[in-house]
Parts: C-alpha cells; structure tokens; sequence
C-alpha cells in the first residue's frame, strides 16, 4: 500500500484542480511506475520517451505541454538536459502540501 500513497496524494491533490487532464494523470502515473522501477529514488533521471512509452502518449508536443504545466502547477519540479543524450530530471514534490489546491 505504501507504494500507491504518492499516487493517492496525487489524486487527492487534483481533486478541484480543473487545470488536470487525463494526459496530466497518465504521465504523473508513468513518471511513478518509473520512479517504483528505479527504487523510489528522487529526482529521477528520464528520457522522454521512456515516459511517453509508459504513459501511452505519442506526441512530444503534447509530452512536454503536459510535463511543463505539471511543474508550473507545482507537482513536479522538472529540469529538462536540453541534451538529447543526457537525461531529465524529475523531482517528486511531497503532494499533502498541496492538497488545498
């Protein structure tokens, strides 16, 4: 259960925010699934395809739209490389400060 309550907060988080789409939902999903994959650790270090491959979304636009505005609405702290060959950083915020929305 311990690892489902970041996605908790998450949602709890979002619950009056009409600014959340789906595809906010679903790469806040796939940067947890990759997070649960690399040990909990944060930041994590990310390329955008590997989210956008978990998160099932096919358009970089729509990726980095999505991925920005999740930074600006402060539930993620995201530092793109602006080198291909270098990974993103993703910083997980702790989400209980937020809930008031």
């Amino acid at each position: 259960m311990k690892t489902l309550q970041p996605l908790c907060d998450f949602f709890k988080a979002i619950e009056k925010d009409y600014r959340i789409s789906i595809t906010h939902i679903g790469i806040y999903a796939a940067l947890l699934q990759y997070r649960t994959s690399m040990g909990f650790i944060n930041p994590i270090e990310v390329y955008r395809y590997e989210i956008m491959e978990i998160a099932k979304i096919t358009g970089p636009v729509t990726y980095y739209k999505c991925i920005r505005e999740l930074n600006e609405y402060g539930y993620i702290r995201y530092e793109p490389s602006r080198n291909r060959k270098r990974r993103s950083k993703v910083y997980f915020i702790l989400l209980e400060d937020c809930i008031d929305v």
